[in-house]
């Protein structure tokens, strides 16, 4: 986020260990706030392990966050109420209890201000189900997307992507297609935009109603100065006088995406 130009307050918990003393370290060097951050020498800063292929692709994973879904409670949430209520979005994990979740999204929600829900793994994605009407935006990959999708759906069953040790490269086309009905599902449930990432093969930005929808769920986020990158990166790429149709689905409904490539920056 602070690449994008803006300074975001984090609502935390870390320990008083060497990870928990490292991170808030960098975190001060970059000037950022810290009243937040719940520190303890009962807390033990969260961690992950990540392990990659040879693609660089992310092949398996290994984390402890047990004390984010501990200690960041409703309560200790709520001491920064006007911190959520005053800011251009709250983005938040599922690494959250369910009752941390509906606390900060309850907050939010009564300002209105657009929350950002990211799933972190496949199982925690499923706590979406009991905050969903208040998600504006999405950030699922794949995985998450289908796990989201039966969460929030009635009985529908959702192959999940099996494409790891395929020997066949599926072109995003037929990828599209194969995702579209899960998104659908959390577009049907509320959510404005979808960003299904797609590891080495970039993502795709779903809305329903064209480009401009995703151009008001933006300017929603209220992202002025320096943070109208995001915003500016996001219209440039999908300005809606070029777009004149979307990919129909049902015939009062229209489901519009826009794929993005995999850039890496040195």
């Amino acid at each position: 986020m602070t690449k994008l130009g803006i300074k975001p307050y984090m609502i935390s918990a870390v320990g008083l260990d060497f990870p928990g003393n490292l991170f808030l370290e960098e975190w001060k060097l970059a000037a950022l706030p810290v009243e937040g951050i719940r520190r303890g020498l009962y807390i033990k800063t969260a961690t992950v392990c990540n392990m990659f292929d040879s693609d660089g692709e992310l092949a398996a994973g290994v984390a402890s966050v047990e004390s984010i879904e501990r200690y960041l409670t409703p309560e200790w949430i709520q001491q920064f109420r006007s911190i959520i209520c005053s800011a251009p979005m709250l983005m938040l994990d599922a690494n959250l209890s369910s009752y941390a979740l509906e606390a900060s999204c309850q907050m939010a929600s009564q300002s209105g201000i657009p929350v950002w829900f990211e799933p972190v793994s496949v199982a925690k994605s499923k706590r979406v189900a009991s905050i969903v009407k208040h998600i504006t935006f999405a950030s699922p990959n794949e995985h998450e997307l289908i796990a989201m999708a039966i969460a929030l759906s009635d009985g529908i069953v959702f192959e999940p992507i099996q494409r790891n040790h395929s020997e066949t490269k599926w072109s995003i086309e037929s990828l599209f297609r194969m995702l579209k009905s899960a998104i659908l599902v959390l577009l049907d449930n509320g959510i404005k935009c979808v960003l299904v990432t797609l590891g080495s093969d970039g993502a795709f930005l779903c809305s329903r109603g064209g480009p401009v929808c995703m151009v008001e769920g933006l300017s929603a986020a209220k992202f002025l100065g320096k943070g109208m990158k995001l915003y500016d990166a996001v219209t440039d790429s999908c300005p809606p006088n070029h777009y004149s149709s979307s990919t129909v689905y049902k015939e009062s409904s229209h489901l519009f995406a826009v794929h993005f490539l995999l850039f890496l920056h040195q």
